[in-house]
């Protein structure tokens, strides 16, 4: 197994544990193990030295160090021609540095020292986390991106051959394309347009993945930082633009109350009956909230009042 093929595995394990430690206590990620095909391998090498030992004893009736060298020669050479890919695994296998075929998955066979499998093209759906740290978008505000790549193996002829290290060029493939969808948007494109951003990014890295035999399925943002200065400058913008509407719905609500005053004054053929009814309804807002108790005096009475005290 290659250098690649053990880093890919242990980015893959370290991805998994980065989900479990975001997504939840009682999530336990599964890992796939290769004790089977070891212990395929070893039970085979076994075999095949008891069986030449056998043979060596019927043919000889004893047995001495050659027979024991000729079992040992004969079990490696029948344990690396006779190889076991999982069921999600590709393997590529060289013949004289020339690539012969693509095995697998199940049982296949190589001829010893001719041909041997390079590497183990894992072909599941891989989910890759990566950020970009101080972004700068096109209004010049730095920004912290954290996103998570969804991608698959399509041609591992290709992926072994096209690029060196396909894992780690997917990852700074896309590192560098969220950097420069982030450059293209404005801050508010950015933090309110996430479909948009996802998108961008995710046709910039299948542009370049084509030729790697490797498809992206999917790139989602999962998170978004702002600079705290700016965090409070775009909470006081929101709060104010609230406000504004608000005030418009009321003044809007006014208008409409206005007519309908203005219409029951008519009938009560009082030009002055419109104000008096919306005070009266603005002091029963008001001692609705305050729970408080208003007195209404009769204006002859109040008058009466009045007119003692000019007296």
């Amino acid at each position: 197994m290659s250098k690649g093929d053990n880093r890919q595995r242990m980015e893959t394990r370290g991805a998994h544990n980065e989900t479990h430690e975001d997504g939840g206590r009682g999530f336990t990620p599964q890992r796939t193990t290769r004790d089977g095909v070891v212990a395929f391998n070893a039970v085979l090498f076994v075999a095949v030295c008891c069986i030449v030992l056998a043979c060596c004893y019927a043919a000889q009736q004893s047995l001495n160090i050659w027979s024991i060298i000729a079992a040992v020669v004969a079990a490696l050479l029948v344990s690396s021609s006779v190889h076991i890919a999982l069921a999600w695994e590709r393997v590529v296998v060289l013949r004289f540095g020339k690539i012969s075929r693509i095995a697998g998955p199940g049982l296949y066979f190589t001829i010893p020292v001719v041909e041997y499998g390079t590497v183990r093209i894992d072909q599941r759906v891989i989910a890759t986390p990566f950020d970009a740290e101080r972004t700068l978008t096109a209004d010049l505000v730095p920004v912290n991106i954290d996103a998570v790549l969804f991608w698959v193996v399509r041609d591992a002829e290709e992926a072994s051959t096209e690029v060196e290290d396909y894992y780690s060029a997917v990852l700074y493939l896309a590192q560098t394309s969220m950097r420069e969808a982030v450059g293209r948007s404005s801050i508010a494109e950015v933090a309110l347009r996430r479909d948009q951003l996802d998108s961008e990014i995710m046709n910039d890295i299948a542009k370049e993945t084509a030729g790697w035999g490797i498809d992206v399925i999917a790139v989602k943002v999962r998170d978004i930082v702002l600079p705290e200065s700016l965090q409070d400058v775009m909470s006081l913008e929101a709060q104010a633009e609230r406000e504004k509407n608000a005030r418009m719905t009321v003044a809007g609500v006014e208008d409409e109350i206005a007519d309908i005053l203005k219409e029951a004054g008519e009938k009560y053929g009082d030009p002055d009956a419109a104000i008096k009814l919306r005070s009266m309804l603005m002091q029963y807002d008001t001692v609705k909230k305050s729970k408080g108790t208003v007195v209404t005096v009769p204006s002859a009475l109040s008058d009466g009042f009045v007119d003692a005290d000019r007296r």
